[in-house]
This record gives structure tokens, sequence and C-alpha cells, in this order.
């Protein structure tokens, strides 16, 4: 394909859908569904939720045209040896990472709940990255797998909006990488986290990157 152009924030982009990816950022059971990690901390994983159907319109419009996609899962190994104790141990959630609950030990690696929702599940071909921390990039493989595919621009969408997308995106940003961040593909159990984590991604003239919607990806797209 030629270059599109997207509707966005500060200003509008272009890119080649050919150097794009989609980054689908842990959406986990874990994260929304009952009885996963989200909901141990007291969270309201509802609104979670608003953010499925514009990923999945997006990851359809991302197929037709061929583009690289990419799932990330946060989670641990299942001997728990890359999980730092002040990670595990903060805060008091009713179960913590490792402990048993409805979908299997949280948060750890081959267990039901560290696996991805089934209406956003990857086709066959489509990368799955498992990462112990926040940002994709950390003791993981995408640095390289990007690389390989001479990828220059990534369509970042998941949850939560100011954890771990907005690590990634900053990752990204540091490594030369320009972001596009497709707001409601993102969500977060505060909203109004979801909305500043936006705004602080397009401040400062795109200081972190650009913000747009998926219906604006998919129009340019075609």
């Amino acid at each position: 394909m030629a270059l599109i152009c997207i509707s966005a924030e500060p200003q509008d982009i272009e890119i080649d859908p050919a150097q794009t990816a989609i980054i689908m950022i842990d959406m986990q059971r874990d994260f929304l569904q009952p009885g996963g990690f989200g909901e141990t901390l007291g969270n309201d994983i509802s609104l979670l939720a608003a953010a499925v159907e514009p990923c999945k319109n997006l990851l359809a419009g991302a197929r037709r045209h061929g583009m690289l996609i990419i799932h990330t899962r946060e989670g641990h190994r299942p001997d728990m040896l890359d999980a730092p104790p002040a990670k595990v141990e903060r805060g008091q959630p009713s179960a913590r990472i490792g402990d048993v609950g409805p979908m299997g030990r949280i948060l750890i690696r081959g267990e039901p709940g560290h696996d991805l929702i089934p209406e956003l599940y990857p086709q066959a071909g489509e990368a799955v990255i498992d990462k112990p921390g926040k940002g994709a990039f950390y003791a993981t493989d995408l640095q390289t797998i990007l690389q390989n595919r001479g990828i220059a621009n990534l369509i970042v969408c998941g949850v939560t909006t100011e954890v771990c997308v907005h690590t990634t995106v900053r990752e990204a940003n540091d490594r030369g990488y320009r972001c596009l961040v497709p707001g409601d593909c993102c969500a977060s159990y505060f909203p109004e986290f979801h909305d500043v984590g936006l705004r602080m991604i397009k401040a400062q003239g795109g200081i972190f990157g650009w913000v747009t919607d998926s219906d604006r990806i998919l129009a340019a797209l075609g």
C-alpha cells in the first residue's frame, strides 16, 4: 500500500501500513474477567469492556490489509523466579500473583486467566509475547521482531491506558518508533486516568505520540 494519512491529534500523521504494527496490550482474562487479577485489586472490571469491540474492528481491518499484529500478555513463570517480591507483595489484593483463583494461578503463564479473551484471540501467524513487566519491550524479543520486519510505526491498543499501554508507548518512543494510540481501543479501571493518559501522549506537540480512534484508522485504510 501507499502512504495513508490518519486524522489524529496533535496533527495528522502519514504512515506506510507495511511498516506499521498493531500492538495489542494485555487483553487477558486476568484483567477483563471476574476472578482475575484486576478484580482482586478491587477494580470495576466492566470499565475495560468498552475497548473490546473497537479492538475487534481494528484487528479485522488490519488483518484485511496484511499488517503485522502482535499480542502481549503480562505474567510470570510458574516458578515465579521472574516475579519481583516488591511486585508480588504490593498492596492488599484479595489474592496475590501466583495464588489460585477461579481461572487458575493468577498472572501465571499457562493458566486460563493468563490467556487472551476469546473475542480478541490471535489468529495463526500472529505473534504472542509474554512479558514479566508493564512495558512490552522489557525482557522480551519485541524489538527483534519489529526490526526484522522493518517496522517504524506502532498502533498501540489495550489495557490499561495509564499503565501497560503508556509504559510501552514510552519505551517505543525512546527507541525511535512513532506511536499512534486509538483511544477507544484502550481502557482503564479509572476513567480519569484514561483521559489524562491520552492527553499526556499528545501533549507538547506529541511528546510520546499521536492519539486517534479506530474509526479514523479504518477510514484511512479504506
